[in-house]
């Protein structure tokens, strides 16, 4: 019965068996074969067709191989080329890029047919660069402009200002395809971030992991214009900033920009000037501000930044004008600083009740020991209002106009002032002995804590009791 069974199975299905049988031959083919193409390459010398190779990259990717280490074959996960301590060229930017493994994966046919060589993708691994400011706009533009198919794993970025690190990007991967195309992630400040952007580059949003910063950038144009402009936000834990951009590759002016947070907001203009020399002007409009925000203020810490400070030339407005009915201690500022080489320059403009206090001077913060010199006048038109701020009161009825004129110096890190000289109404001059005593008594009201007590009302209170 069963013979009768297989004979039957046999004679109807002999034809399927027979071309089942025969696949596995055509399969044992194919395999060898492709084994074949696919392991001759290993026996060519790829370091002489570095030319043709580079020709391919200047043409497709605009950027030339200057040097490298060599160039070998592998086969898997796919057949690509792999080029070891590669240094590229990258033409717009003239930049270069040294790339410890370049890998690329040309189309099957291009590995036996170099004079129609093609790429499908490029792998540049573990990369170094060091770029200025003005480059790093060219860079960028390098690589995001990038038709074909092209992935950067571990990129190190170095900003470069007069040969000395300004700023330091590390561990930077993206790619211009696949589902993630539109996004860019690294480190910086030892902080993880992520970039991610629309197809067209017209908008941006930048977030810097577990650190509650965020922000958005939306071009008005192309990102690859002459001129790129728009509108810039970010949000830094419960502050809030947005200001409207424009760029030229020499100048970046940011107007309109506006400034919230718990204690302070303000308004502010600014135009930075990149090329030819690094200069920043600013103007600021405080609308309000918490004075326990400036006792935060480390000068320390600023002092010991010497190499950053001499590297910043910037001319700042600042200017505050107190709100009706408040009970604030200043009317009104006008405050300008002008910061070049380590060296400020200020002038300040106050009015507190109808009453002028002016003052001008400077300081080198580059010196070992910065001392601040001032030279200010004080018009009193109202001493009854002036004394009411500071509920003082007024022990005679003598509300006459004066004038009060003095110089000297600070010494901002030991804490010690000299008033140089004293004049009341151009003609009485205060004596040397009402000199040191006025100096004791500021230094002991005003500097046991911080130089930024001046602002402190009571303290100022103290001060006018002590020296009346």
């Amino acid at each position: 019965m069963l013979n009768k069974i297989f004979k039957t199975i046999h004679n109807k299905y002999y034809k399927i068996f027979k071309f089942i049988f025969f696949l596995r031959y055509l399969f044992a083919i194919f395999l060898i074969s492709s084994v074949i193409f696919l392991s001759i390459p290993f026996l060519f010398d790829y370091n002489n067709k570095a030319g043709i190779i580079n020709g391919h990259l200047s043409q497709k990717y605009n950027f030339e191989l200057k040097k490298f280490e060599e160039i070998s074959y592998e086969v898997f996960p796919t057949p690509s080329l792999n080029i070891k301590g590669a240094e590229i060229y990258f033409k717009l930017s003239s930049a270069n890029l040294k790339v410890e493994n370049l890998k690329i994966y040309p189309k099957l046919l291009s590995i036996y047919n170099y004079n129609n060589f093609q790429i499908k993708k490029l792998l540049l691994k573990n990369n170094q660069i060091n770029l200025s400011y003005l480059n790093l706009n060219y860079f960028i533009k390098s690589i995001l402009n990038q038709k074909n198919k092209i992935v950067i794993d571990n990129l190190n970025l170095k900003i470069i200002d007069d040969n000395k690190i300004v700023a330091q990007i590390e561990n930077i991967k993206l790619n211009n395809f696949s589902y993630n195309k539109n996004s860019i992630s690294g480190k910086i400040f030892n902080k993880d971030f992520k970039i991610e952007t629309d197809s067209d580059l017209k908008n941006i949003n930048f977030r810097l992991i577990k650190s509650g910063i965020n922000a958005t950038i939306d071009f008005e144009n192309n990102y690859n214009s002459n001129i790129n402009k728009g509108l810039f936000k970010t949000k830094i834990l419960n502050s809030n900033f947005k200001s409207k951009f424009n760029f030229d590759g020499k100048t970046l002016n940011i107007y309109d920009s506006y400034f919230r947070s718990k204690n302070l907001s303000f308004k502010k203009n600014t135009s930075i000037n990149i090329h030819p020399f690094f200069n920043i002007n600013s103007k600021y409009e405080i609308e309000e501000i918490n004075k326990k925000i400036l006792k935060k203020i480390n000068f320390d810490k600023i002092l010991k930044s010497k190499n950053f400070l001499k590297k910043i030339n910037s001319t700042n407005e600042l200017n505050y004008k107190s709100k009706n009915f408040s009970n604030n201690l200043i009317d009104d500022l006008n405050l300008k600083i002008d910061l070049a080489y380590g060296r400020v320059n200020y002038l300040k403009k106050i009015t507190i009740s109808e009453n002028f206090f002016n003052c001008y001077g400077d300081i080198n913060l580059l010196a070992e020991f910065p001392v601040l010199s001032f030279d200010c006048s004080f018009i009193i038109n109202n001493k009854k209002k002036l004394l009411k701020k500071f509920s003082i009161n007024q022990k005679k009825n003598n509300n006459d106009i004066f004038k009060i004129e003095f110089d000297g110096n600070l010494n901002i890190l030991n804490k010690k002032i000299n008033f140089k000289e004293i004049l009341i109404n151009n003609k009485k001059k205060v004596t040397n002995n009402d000199l040191q005593y006025y100096n004791q008594s500021f230094e002991n009201i005003f500097l046991d804590k911080s130089l930024l007590e001046v602002f402190n009302r009571k303290k100022v209170r103290d001060f006018l009791l002590e020296i009346s």
